[in-house]
């Protein structure tokens, strides 16, 4: 294996993700010398997007983050391939114990306590429900103790968060729909346009603020053109993947695609 040159690869990708690219090909030139197998911390799939056209066919990367279908994940790299098990990724599912009976938790309200809590976005992953009002997430093992002391409240909520087995790990809930939308252009702005009854100039403006990730990187670019299995997301609206796009007689698109909108609260 040969040691990366960060700029070799900033072409490929937005000029926000520049110290994700630095960040992430340290770590891999880390592995080039000094031999050893690293364990990252949580990583979102954009940013495993980068870590994987960085490692390209070098080395062998392994990922888990606490439960099948998992946004983040804590990724494993090394020279020669280990046979892992999920306790290997030093991951611990939390549960949250509140007052359900009077108190109703939203994910918003979660990922903000942590946010704020003084830790990096990293150092947790996937926050989850299934629906009946229980919610759980997931930390790097060696936090532990600073989830579970520091954070007794969530909101209007008195909370106790309590450390629990992989096995008692709840099936999420999906609270997606699929739907169908016609859109005379596959760009950016028009497809959030279509779905989130906003006009194409607000939308411009979402994406010059920052509120608007494609693929999980920041959308420059309000013209760039969407594609199927590609990722949208508005802030303060919801997440889109496009699922199938067919050209209409009339030249327009009608776009299918699964949407998890922002629930609204009172």
């Amino acid at each position: 294996m040969e040691k990366r040159q960060a700029s070799s690869f900033y072409p490929h990708f937005d000029t926000e993700e520049r110290p994700t690219i630095d960040y992430l090909v340290g770590l891999f030139n880390n592995l080039v010398f000094k031999k050893q197998s690293i364990l990252t911390d949580f990583l979102d799939p954009g940013q495993r997007e980068i870590l994987k056209t960085i490692v390209g066919n070098d080395a062998f990367i392994q990922e888990f983050g606490g439960y099948e279908g998992a946004e983040k994940k804590r990724v494993y790299l090394s020279e020669e391939w280990e046979n892992l098990s999920p306790q290997d990724y030093q991951i611990t599912p939390l549960e949250i114990n509140y007052p359900q009976k009077f108190l109703q938790l939203r994910h918003g309200a979660i990922l903000g306590t942590l946010a704020n809590s003084g830790i990096s976005l990293d150092t947790f992953g996937d926050i989850i429900t299934d629906g009946n009002g229980n919610w759980q997430f997931f930390v790097k093992a060696e936090l532990l103790d600073f989830f579970t002391e520091q954070i007794d409240r969530i909101g209007r909520a008195h909370v106790k968060i309590v450390p629990i087995s992989l096995k008692k790990v709840l099936e999420p809930e999906d609270n997606s729909v699929e739907v169908t939308a016609i859109v005379a252009s596959l760009r950016a702005d028009a497809i959030l346009a279509g779905v989130s009854k906003q006009s194409r100039g607000q939308i411009k403006q979402a994406v010059e603020v920052g509120l608007v990730k494609l693929n999980w990187h920041d959308l420059e670019n309000s013209n760039i053109m969407v594609k199927v299995k590609d990722v949208l997301s508005l802030r303060h609206f919801g997440r889109l993947q496009i699922i199938d796009i067919v050209t209409t007689r009339k030249g327009k698109y009608r776009v299918v695609f699964k949407l998890w909108q922002t629930q609204k609260h009172n």
